[in-house]
């Protein structure tokens, strides 16, 4: 993060008084997180020593700001866990990352069993600590963020300053985004790429960083709405909900564009929520392990924004292979491997970077299946293991999902098995929707109209409220699997 405070730096140099932090408790200016850096940065060398790696406790407010200034300060590295950690997934963490030193509150500090309290930092958080051992373990990682966990345990991704100043650079100029311009940061940012959008891209571009700290989409649109944010970068299914939310159509017309990524999308649901916002909406793809690859442009046509996920930035690769690992020709669907200067240095092990396996002409398996189509764009049908096995055949959920989204009356949709005896997984489908009385029947006259087989569709058809999420606000499938199993034997249930 050393480039990052030199940004900061001459920025405090010219505009001192500027803000460049909106959080909950108010505006904090340039000057002001500079120096609580430098306090944070003296208590926590005090205990460490020179170039620590710091675990910090990463809530959307000003506190993870400083931490990452203040690590920047001491040539060290930032390692991110959500206050949502359980016990056992912060012991995880400590066993993957191994840090030097841990900032945190009083709550999470005793549920967490964190250790000695070594003293008070960031307006009455604690620190814990001792001195580093090896300074310079992590191969140049500035940056270990969590992935969700969505697909098992949660790995350190550990990312490179350069990785993020290039993610970071591609974004402002795909978007068109002016120096001093304002960013929303939505969601937590517990993560590599959330802290490179939400928190790194708008500080480098001399703008205000706009903090949302608990996720309430009524309140998420008005806070855009209100510091005139110029860019935010969140997932799917908030995107929707903001747009639900929203008390009168297009509050956040002075907004560029809303970029969205890492969940489920469906055309028809964006385009609606777009309008009912009043901004652009951007496709991406993109994941912590390569930071943000593909995107599309506010002056792209509605069919390359809201029906693919763009363009990969320029210097990175993105291709098709087959099982055998041979590049696929354009049109077909293969599994997707990419290059580029934002791949990661590796995941967090037993405190050490462990070197990722790529191919030997260096590309990262993903674990994604792609399709590249003839314009450049390129499209993701879902992921390798994203099937439902039902009587020995297999089906293809991301089919069957953007099969019943064009409903018109499915605002979103999730599929997901649900057990049976008889044929192993039989076909469920969570659906939010403004009707109430839309079942099965209408479901399966809908995929009889668009020509989808019999043998895909589904046998359960559920409304509910909402979408389980996880803590970034990615789908949660295993909840939305849980939800249906319940759903489903509450049907099945006889009755008294």
């Amino acid at each position: 993060m050393r480039e990052l405070v030199a940004d900061l730096d001459k920025r405090a140099a010219i505009e001192p008084d500027a803000v460049a932090v909106v959080d909950a408790t108010g505006p904090h200016t340039v000057r002001s997180l500079l120096a609580r850096a430098d306090a944070l940065a003296a208590a926590i060398e005090a205990v460490t020593g020179p170039r620590p790696t710091l675990l910090v406790q990463a809530d959307n407010t000003w506190r993870t700001v400083v931490a990452a200034l203040a690590v920047g300060r001491l040539a060290g590295t930032l390692g991110l866990i959500s206050r949502h950690s359980t016990r056992d997934e912060f012991a995880a963490a400590v066993e993957d990352i191994a840090p030097d030193a841990v900032a945190c509150s009083p709550e999470r500090f005793d549920a967490w069993a964190v250790g000695e309290h070594r003293g008070d930092v960031l307006d009455g958080w604690r620190l814990a600590g001792h001195r580093a051992a090896d300074p310079g373990r992590w191969a140049g990682g500035v940056v270990i963020g969590l992935t969700s966990g969505s697909t098992g345990r949660a790995k350190g991704v550990v990312q490179s300053e350069e990785s993020l100043r290039y993610a970071g650079r591609q974004t402002v100029e795909a978007v068109g985004l002016a120096p001093g311009d304002a960013v929303g940061a939505l969601v937590p940012v517990s993560s590599a790429a959330a802290v490179c959008f939400g928190l790194y891209l708008p500080l480098m571009l001399g703008g205000t960083v706009v903090l949302a700290d608990r996720w309430d989409p009524a309140a998420a649109v008005a806070l855009l709405a209100e510091h005139e944010v110029r860019w935010t970068m969140c997932v799917p299914t908030m995107a929707l909900q903001m747009a639900s939310a929203a008390p009168e159509e297009g509050l956040l017309h002075g907004m560029t564009a809303m970029t969205v990524g890492g969940g489920p999308m469906d055309s028809g649901a964006l385009g609606r929520a777009e309008r009912r916002l009043g901004t652009r909406v951007l496709r991406v793809f993109g994941m912590s392990e390569c930071l943000g690859h593909t995107t599309s442009r506010p002056a792209d046509a509605d069919e390359v924004r809201l029906a693919t996920d763009g363009v990969p930035f320029p210097g990175t690769d993105l291709r098709a292979v087959d099982e055998h690992g041979s590049p696929l020709p354009v049109g077909e669907v293969g599994r997707a491997q990419v290059r580029g200067p934002s791949l990661f240095a590796g995941y967090a092990r037993a405190g050490a970077v462990v070197a990722p396996e790529l191919t030997p002409d260096g590309f990262f398996p993903t674990g994604d299946l792609l399709v590249t189509h003839p314009d450049g764009t390129v499209s993701i049908r879902g992921r390798e293991k994203d099937i439902i096995i039902r009587g020995g055949r297999n089906l293809d959920v991301t089919e069957i999902e953007t099969a019943v989204a064009r409903h018109p009356h499915v605002d979103q949709v999730c599929v997901v098995p649900v057990p049976d005896e008889l044929l192993g997984e039989r076909v469920a489908v969570l659906v939010v929707t403004d009707r109430s009385d839309i079942g099965l029947p209408e479901i399966q006259e809908h995929l009889t109209a668009l020509g989808l087989m019999k043998a895909k569709w589904p046998e359960f058809v559920f409304r509910v409220d909402a979408l389980p999420q996880n803590r970034v606000g990615k789908l949660s499938r295993v909840d939305a699997a849980r939800m249906a199993r319940e759903l489903r034997d509450a049907v099945a249930a006889p009755t008294a």
